[in-house]
């Protein structure tokens, strides 16, 4: 995996007790479009038009080092990346980032958090004692508690994208011998 380091792409199916953690399929793309078209996701991520999305999403699978889908009894719910972030903020440049994104239908049952729990201990895995950054808007309040819930420690806030930004450490995990 080159956004990260020398991690081998994909990794097995990351199970937890109600999700799998999964590369994209050729399957998932009418869910991904939904989800990348939603007007509540897109509340606060800026996103292309539905049009737009139809004529660009591939209709196969493409492997992109990082991406989960999260899948729920053999359904898409959401995507989890954790990528080497390259300057869409400044903070977080070189750095491992998480990013999530559920389907409104999905929110308010805990699968975020689960999804992402085991994506950082996937990650925590394979690259022991990096740590890894998270951004989200301050008003994106489901986010917010979602950044708290996972261990995100708040390292500073700023404009950006026309709102204030909450920027989130998650400390590295190092064992002690």
């Amino acid at each position: 995996m080159t956004d990260l380091g020398p991690v081998a792409w994909p990794p097995a199916p990351i199970r937890t007790e109600r999700l799998v953690l999964r590369e994209p399929e050729a399957r998932d793309r009418a869910a991904v479009i939904e989800l990348l078209a939603s007007p509540e996701v897109g509340t606060y991520v800026d996103g292309p038009p539905r049009d737009e999305l139809e004529r660009t999403v591939p209709g196969a699978h493409s492997r992109r080092p990082g991406r989960f889908i999260v899948d729920l009894d053999g359904a898409m719910i959401g995507q989890i990346t954790l990528t080497r972030a390259t300057g869409h903020i400044r903070q977080a440049v070189g750095k491992a980032e998480l990013g999530y994104l559920f389907l409104p239908q999905a929110w308010g049952y805990g699968y975020a958090a689960e999804a992402c729990a085991a994506a950082l201990d996937w990650f925590a895995g394979a690259l022991p004692g990096e740590p890894v950054v998270l951004a989200t808007q301050t008003a994106n309040v489901r986010s917010m508690r979602l950044a708290a819930k996972l261990g995100f420690i708040e390292a500073e806030r700023f404009e950006a994208y026309g709102a204030e930004q909450w920027f989130g450490e998650w400390p590295s995990v190092t064992t002690s011998a």
